[in-house]
């Protein structure tokens, strides 16, 4: 069993920079140093990513290819109703191996207007759908919001008149989420930030505060590039949001809550807002190729409940469990539905909430299967 570690000073080891994350891992034994030929991160290793997918989904740069309300606590405590909508646009730079993002992108730039067009086109279904009021919208892209081949700066104004009058309430989103790679965090922020009337937030994949780790999962990202993104962002006045990933490729189960907690301290440390755990998944092809070689295993649902247990009792900030396909991590029929709920009950209340004990399978949530 994992050992549960208490969320407080005394207990934990502070992540308060990248120096200190790279002392930690200096000191860890996760690592798994076969490779079995795997390319080292770089150009070899983008193309051994790219020779494991799948094929391509069929997308129309016209159209998202998913739009849906979302309900989330805000900073002050309210929880509020949002708009999420997933853009199409050209893939990112990055042949990342934990990502399946690409399948739902094109290979060339969309055309100009294509980007507003998308989210004109979502907003007016969800206003005919009667939806409650949306206070947020979260644009995400299956990349870069401020990748100039993904989304044209020219759209800026564009994509902000729209958000500057809701979704048909008459009245602004009052924050815009939206992604972003570190190493494109720059001056198109400020481009943007300065033509919406509501607050911008920047969601920045951390991954993982395991300096090895996080290099081979080929993102060409460090954890001081992080850092200085993040500062950033924060000298503009734009909120930080973090993705974490729980039980990351390369990874031993046996360390991964405790990478997951550090990673939650790091990303805390560099000022975000909000953390959101998401649980590696597989279907990339690349992860299924590592899974092969011992080298990648999906997290079990009481690795995420621990970790979102730790999270929101550390209490740096609002800890989210991203609850997207989470039927792939169920083990038991039983339990499941109760546990799931229990998820979205904490990440509504940022409060623990009671274990769910099952008789068939004698779990316990919040507990290591």
């Amino acid at each position: 069993m994992h050992r549960r570690l208490k969320p407080s000073r005394a207990q934990t080891r502070q992540l308060d920079g990248p120096g200190q994350a790279q002392a930690s891992a200096a000191q860890a034994s996760s690592l798994n140093a076969d490779t079995n030929e795997i390319p080292a991160p770089g150009p070899a290793l983008d193309r051994w990513v790219e020779a494991q997918r799948p094929a391509r989904a069929p997308v129309d740069p016209n159209r998202p290819y998913g739009f849906f309300v979302e309900i989330e606590r805000s900073a002050s405590g309210e929880v509020e109703s949002g708009a999420t909508i997933l853009l199409i646009n050209r893939e990112c730079p990055w042949r990342c191996v934990m990502c399946d993002l690409w399948k739902h992108t094109t290979q060339q730039p969309v055309p100009g207007g294509a980007i507003p067009g998308q989210i004109r086109y979502a907003l007016d279904q969800l206003q005919a759908q009667a939806q409650p009021q949306l206070r947020w919208i979260k644009l995400y892209n299956s990349g870069s919001f401020f990748d100039p081949k993904a989304i044209p700066p020219a759209d800026y104004p564009a994509i902000a008149h729209i958000l500057n009058t809701g979704c048909g309430q008459g009245t602004p989103f009052s924050r815009v989420i939206v992604e972003c790679h570190p190493a494109l965090v720059g001056q198109r922020v400020f481009r943007f930030r300065d033509v919406l009337a509501g607050r911008l937030e920047v969601a920045m994949g951390l991954e993982t505060a395991h300096p090895q780790v996080l290099a081979r999962l080929n993102k060409r990202m460090t954890l001081d590039m992080f850092a200085r993104a993040s500062a950033f962002l924060r000298g503009a006045g734009v909120d930080l949001r973090a993705f974490v990933l729980v039980q990351p490729p390369f990874l031993a189960e046996a360390e991964a809550l405790e990478w997951t907690q550090r990673s939650i301290e790091f990303a805390f440390a560099c000022g975000a807002s909000v953390v959101c755990l998401i649980p590696t998944r597989p279907g990339n092809g690349a992860l299924e190729a590592l899974a092969v070689r011992g080298q990648f295993k999906p997290p079990s649902l009481g690795m995420l409940e621990q970790a979102l247990d730790w999270g929101v009792r550390y209490g740096r900030g609002r800890v989210f469990a991203d609850l997207w396909d989470l039927h792939r991590f169920n083990r038991c029929t039983t339990c499941f539905e109760p546990r799931r709920q229990r998820l979205a009950h904490i990440n509504a209340t940022q409060q623990p909430a009671p274990p769910v004990r099952c008789p068939v399978c004698s779990s316990a949530s919040g507990t290591a299967e």
